[in-house]
């Protein structure tokens, strides 16, 4: 059986100091209405701080951008990190538990569960480098979490001409793409168009590793 339970907590903790509000403010800001059409003067608002300690924390709106990646990157790695999916006995389970996990994750709007790091970065991507890195890094560190576990699927199951790294960006490749066309989508059936295309990636991993396929609910 794949566990597909979501766990009983944020992602993130309640935000404590004016560098963390407005982190968060980031975090949906962008999510709403992207990162070139987010000034400071709205972060400033939104988090109830003042532009002279926007300034005390990040030199400029990029370097936000920059730390902005990070944080999401490190706040959704912990989620992940600790989700029970971790806990099931073999490899295949765990990568399908993985993808189960980010179908249920999938509901209500677009901007409730669009990523940040790859909204930025359709934005920003020629024209700041420190922002691009950063949300590759983001990204690519999701692809990285889930390579022990593809690694040891492909040497339990037999499975041929696939890598772990290969299969993990192509797995990444899915999710971002699921959610620029539940974007492109919009409206109530955007969630439903973005949990499809992660339906197909769950059954292609199930029959690369020759397992019995399990309603992803």
């Amino acid at each position: 059986m794949v566990m597909a339970m979501i766990p009983n907590q944020a992602f993130r903790p309640a935000p404590l100091t004016a560098r963390d509000r407005l982190l968060e403010a980031g975090v949906k800001l962008v999510r709403e209405q992207g990162f070139s059409a987010t000034s400071v003067d709205q972060l400033c608002q939104h988090a109830g701080v003042t532009k002279g300690a926007f300034f005390h924390h990040f030199a400029s709106k990029e370097a936000l951008g920059v730390a902005l990646a990070k944080y999401w990157s490190d706040s959704t790695g912990a989620f992940f990190a600790g989700a029970p999916f971790h806990h099931a006995e073999y490899p295949v389970q765990r990568v399908l538990g993985y993808i189960d996990l980010r179908i249920a994750l999938l509901a209500g709007p677009v901007e409730s569960f669009s990523c940040v790091a790859g909204t930025m970065v359709q934005e920003v991507f020629l024209t700041s480098e420190a922002i691009r890195a950063a949300c590759e890094a983001s990204i690519m560190g999701n692809a990285h979490a889930l390579e022990a576990d593809l690694a040891a699927a492909i040497a339990q199951s037999g499975a041929r001409e696939v890598t772990a790294a290969g299969l993990a960006r192509h797995a990444q490749a899915v999710i971002q793409g699921a959610i620029v066309l539940a974007k492109a989508k919009g409206g109530a059936a955007a969630a439903g168009v973005a949990r499809e295309e992660l339906q197909h990636l769950r059954r292609y991993f199930a029959m690369l590793f020759q397992q019995e396929m399990t309603d992803a609910g």
